[in-house]
C-alpha cells in the first residue's frame, strides 16, 4: 500500500504548507511572531501570492504595486538570528538567506506591530 505524504512548508519548516504558513495566506489567522511572519512572506514569494505580500507590509512603507517575476524560483530559506518579535514585543528583526536558482538574498528585516499584527517594514541587504 502507497503512503502519500504531504510536502513540508516552502518556508522550511516539517510543517505541511496548509497547517503551516498556508493558514495564513488563506485566512484570518496572522503570523503570531515576526519570525513566522517572515517565515510566510518567503512562503508567497514562493507561492506568487503578492496579495498577502502586501497586505502584511507596513502601510508607512508599502509599494503601490508588487510585480513578481514568474520565473524566479525561490529553493530555501535559512533564519539566521531573529532579534525581539515575540508576542511581547512591538518590534523584531529577522537576519535571513533566502536561496534561488542563481543565488541568494542575505538580508536583515525589520518588522513592527500595527494594530496587534506583525508586518513587514524593510530591509537592509547584507552582503
Amino acid at each position: 500500500m502507497a503512503v502519500m505524504t504531504t510536502p513540508s512548508c516552502p518556508c522550511g519548516l516539517p510543517e505541511p504548507y496548509e497547517k503551516c504558513c498556508g493558514r495564513f495566506h488563506a485566512g484570518p489567522a496572522s503570523a503570531p511572531t515576526a519570525e513566522a511572519l517572515m517565515r510566510s512572506r518567503y512562503s508567497a514569494f514562493v507561492k506568487g501570492d503578492a496579495g498577502y505580500l502586501l497586505r502584511t507590509w507596513h502601510p508607512r512603507t508599502r509599494p503601490a504595486r508588487l510585480d513578481l517575476d514568474p520565473g524566479m524560483r525561490w529553493t530555501g530559506l535559512e533564519i539566521q538570528e531573529t532579534t525581539d518579535g515575540s508576542a511581547f514585543h512591538a518590534t523584531g528583526t529577522v537576519t535571513f538567506r533566502a536561496s534561488y536558482r542563481g543565488g541568494s538574498l542575505h538580508e536583515r528585516s525589520r518588522f513592527e506591530r500595527v494594530d496587534g499584527a506583525w508586518v513587514y517594514v524593510d530591509g537592509e541587504f547584507l552582503p
